[in-house]
């Protein structure tokens, strides 16, 4: 497998195997179809059978509020997380045992949703889902900065995006082609999960570490290692604002895809009609993240290619305010894929590298990781007070290019990263 640093404040300089690659990719392909199947199509579905209204943005609010107060959870599980996994010492590696209990968390909490009839349930076990979630992404995203070479992560990071677009098709596809009840979609997401992230798990090895001059871990300390000075680390500071405002325009121009088609466009086929959508988006994330994140790489550049994926997410959420059909919609999925999937590669390259201390690895990705789930918990409700508001899904989209644009300009702040 890959050479890795002995000390957290090595960086690793031996390439990861096209064999580790694999498999990790393999990892996150399972992690995304548990995730983002719920977000696009099971759990919407399963609020609005709960609520049984004929007035559609209920079902959107609701919707929103439920997103809502899982990402509360991320807040907490995304820092808390890796700042563990930077002080744990077991013989089975540092981030490994946080990679095997958040699978477990994120899966049985899932199966559990898909048993639940009512909102309070829908909301606690998503909620669950959600930290589980939490605490398996910041494992293996600490992984990264422990064991893959900066000249290598640009492209590694786009398997971590590529994936994203192949578990959403492939998650949609399944639980429509094979007709899929609540419980079905949501176990055979929790099954997915388990059988796609454990031989990662198993067979990628997380050399066992002792970190040196971490402080115990106490409730006012963790309080204290939750912030990070962006005037001492302008930086970090500049791509954690450029991250929560691209993932914030996206959350809004994506999370409420369905309602938009349904309620928006008055498509009667709407879920048959997501898939192809969602298809178009996933060939061009999925080009997009393994060609430019390698090209980033060779160029070692990274501000520029986050900087022009932000504007072209813009551009795809400014035309479907403009031009609302289905034809626009397809244009706007390709030119989303293509900056998002840029933005997923090089964005997480780009955060590997601006990290105020090698030492608290874990702890400092968890913090740029709430700036990517946050917006995705909380986007859903925003936008679905912004579509009562205005009573329409116009709105929603300029609100999403609005921030697309606004991360594009705080990437453009960063010094230290060409």
């Amino acid at each position: 497998m890959s050479a890795t640093a002995t000390t957290a404040r090595t960086e690793p300089l031996t390439p990861v195997t096209g064999r580790w690659i694999a498999l990790f990719a393999a990892a996150w392909l399972g992690v995304w179809m548990a995730q983002l199947t719920p977000i696009q199509l099971l759990l919407p579905a399963q609020i609005q059978t709960e609520l049984r209204t004929a007035y559609w943005v209920d079902n959107v609010l609701w919707f929103g509020v439920v997103s809502g107060i899982a990402g509360l959870c991320a807040i907490v599980a995304y820092p808390l997380t890796g700042a563990l996994s930077d002080r744990t010492a077991s013989r089975f590696g540092r981030r490994r045992p946080w990679v095997a209990g958040g699978a477990l968390l994120f899966a049985a909490a899932l199966f559990a949703l898909g048993l639940q009839t009512t909102m309070t349930g829908i909301a606690v076990f998503w909620a669950l889902s959600l930290t589980g979630f939490c605490v398996l992404t910041a494992a293996l995203t600490a992984m990264i900065s422990d064991q893959v070479p900066v000249g290598q992560r640009g492209y590694v990071s786009g398997w971590m995006s590529a994936p994203q677009a192949i578990g959403i098709i492939l998650g949609l596809a399944l639980v429509t082609i094979l007709g899929l009840g609540t419980l079905g979609g949501y176990g055979l997401a929790a099954a997915a999960l388990i059988v796609l992230v454990a031989p990662f798990l198993l067979v990628v090895p997380d050399p066992r570490h002792r970190a040196r001059g971490l402080p115990p871990l106490t409730p006012r300390r963790i309080v204290a290692e939750l912030w990070i000075s962006p005037k001492a680390h302008p930086d970090f500071g500049w791509t954690l604002l450029s991250r929560v405002l691209v993932n914030l325009g996206n959350a809004l121009g994506t999370g409420l895809l369905l309602y938009f088609l349904e309620f928006g466009l008055h498509d009667r086929n709407a879920e048959n009609d997501l898939i192809p959508l969602v298809f178009v988006y996933m060939v061009f994330v999925i080009a997009a993240s393994l060609a430019l994140g390698r090209v980033s790489d060779r160029l070692e550049r990274r501000k520029l290619f986050v900087f022009v994926a932000s504007v072209v997410q813009a551009v795809a959420a400014l035309l479907l305010a403009a031009f609302p059909s289905m034809p626009t919609a397809y244009v706007g999925g390709a030119l989303l894929g293509i900056g998002y999937g840029c933005f997923l590669a090089v964005d997480q390259a780009l955060a590997t590298q601006v990290l105020p201390d090698p030492e608290t690895r874990g702890k400092d990705l968890g913090i740029m990781n709430i700036a990517w789930a946050i917006p995705q918990a909380f986007g859903p409700l925003l936008g679905g007070i912004v579509v009562f508001w205005l009573g329409g899904f116009t709105g929603l989209f300029v609100l999403a290019g609005l921030a697309a644009l606004g991360g594009a300009f705080a990437v453009a702040r960063v010094r230290s990263v060409a």
